[in-house]
Parts: C-alpha cells; sequence; structure tokens
C-alpha cells in the first residue's frame, strides 16, 4: 500500500524494532503528527485474555482528564423530571418512542453517545439490531443506562470514553488530539490504562496487557513497552 511522504518521513523517526516507554512514545507520536488536520491519538491495546469467555470481558468507561477534543452529541431517553434534567445538563437531544420512531423510519444517527433511564430500556429494546452494531447500545457497565442521567450527559461532554474488546481482544481507545500536547495526551493515557488494568478479570491468566500501540489518524504505530505498564 502506498503511503505518503509525510508519513515515510514520520516513519524514519520511530524505531519499529524498539519497545518505548509510554512518555516517550506519545513525545514521538507527537512529533509524527503532520497533517493539515488536528490528528486523533489513539491507543490499541492487546490484552492476554480471550474475549469469547464471558468470564473474561473487558469492558467499562472511564472519563479522560482531559477529553477527547471531540464535541460529543448526546441522545438521551428519558420522561418527565428526568428529561428535564437531561435538557439542563446539555444533552442535544430528549426524547423516547418518538426517538425511537426517527431511528428506525428515518435511519438517524446524528449522534454519538446514547443514554437511557432504566424503566426506558423496553421501549428502545427494539434499536438493538440498529445501536448495537455501531457500540451505541446503551449499557449499565458503560454507565448509559442511569437514574441520574444528567450526570451521565455531563460526563460525556466532558470526555467519557467506553472501552471494550472487539472479536481479536484488542481495545481501540481515542486519547485525544495532536494539538493536546505530550503533557495531557500522557495524563490521559494513563487514566485509561489504569481503567483497564483495575478491571482485569479474575480468569485472565499469564500476562495481562500483551502489546501496546500509540497512533495518530496518519501516522506510524509506536510501540509501548507493556512489561512497565503492570497488569
Amino acid at each position: 500500500m502506498f503511503k505518503g511522504k509525510k508519513y515515510q518521513d514520520s516513519a524514519k523517526l520511530v524505531d519499529r524494532t524498539k519497545l518505548y516507554d509510554a512518555n516517550e512514545a506519545i513525545d514521538l507520536v507527537c512529533k509524527t503528527s503532520k497533517a493539515k488536520f488536528d490528528e486523533t491519538i489513539e491507543l490499541h491495546i492487546r490484552l492476554g485474555v480471550d474475549s469469547r469467555h464471558a468470564d473474561q470481558q473487558v469492558r467499562g468507561a472511564v472519563v479522560l482528564p482531559h477529553g477527547t477534543g471531540k464535541v460529543v452529541r448526546t441522545l438521551v431517553f428519558a420522561k418527565g423530571e428526568k428529561a428535564e434534567a437531561a435538557r439542563a445538563a446539555g444533552a442535544d437531544y430528549v426524547g423516547d418512542v418518538d426517538l425511537v420512531q426517527k431511528i428506525t423510519t428515518e435511519n438517524w444517527f446524528d449522534f454519538d453517545v446514547v443514554i437511557a433511564s432504566p424503566d426506558m430500556m423496553g421501549v428502545i429494546g427494539r434499536l438493538g439490531k440498529l445501536l448495537g452494531p455501531k457500540g451505541l447500545m446503551p449499557n449499565p457497565k458503560a454507565g448509559t443506562v442511569t437514574p441520574d442521567v444528567a450526570k451521565a450527559v455531563k460526563e460525556a461532554k466532558a470526555g467519557k470514553i467506553e472501552y471494550r474488546l472487539d472479536k481479536t481482544n484488542i481495545i481501540h481507545c481515542p486519547i485525544g488530539k495532536a494539538s493536546f500536547g505530550a503533557e495531557k495526551l500522557n495524563d490521559n493515557f494513563n487514566t485509561l490504562m489504569n481503567a483497564v488494568i483495575k478491571a482485569r478479570p479474575a480468569a485472565a491468566k499469564g500476562q495481562y496487557v500483551k502489546s501496546c500501540v500509540v497512533a495518530s489518524t496518519m501516522g506510524p504505530g509506536v510501540k509501548i513497552n507493556a512489561a512497565k505498564l503492570g497488569g
């Protein structure tokens, strides 16, 4: 696959055989982010678990101290006082059956996070096939099914991200934008890694964090020394 000149120049700065300390890797990723737009910095963590087993699932959510740099559009399923609280907290869309109808009939997905009060789950259950594949279905583990919808909206707007394993036992998460600089990205990195390590399933055996790579949208991946991350 052809890679542009900027990518090739950036790749020369990265030693592919080396496992970098986390702060060194993040500093290097900032230096290799040379696109004309503000690149997203992503973390890819491969874990020593088997996601096919229910007792080895790793899933949760964490608020990054400096957010993700992305404007998050929130949709809330709630009624009455909870709906009013969600609006007051800054939710972009609030409703119940009307929003279910809009999503199913108009194929409408102008939102990034879906939050629901527990009493609404029966109403939005029929959206599972539409929201599930997009990773948008509300879930208690991620804090998106909650009686306190206003708090969930504020956290989502502040930079709360959900982490979960894919089928190859890898977690992919944004930790901010290149413009944040290494110090803020390091804070976000440490917050996410600590959450993932704390979420280690009791059934996980051997080395938990198998590998860890940080990369910008258009830049080369930089390998982090997983042995120093704990877990």
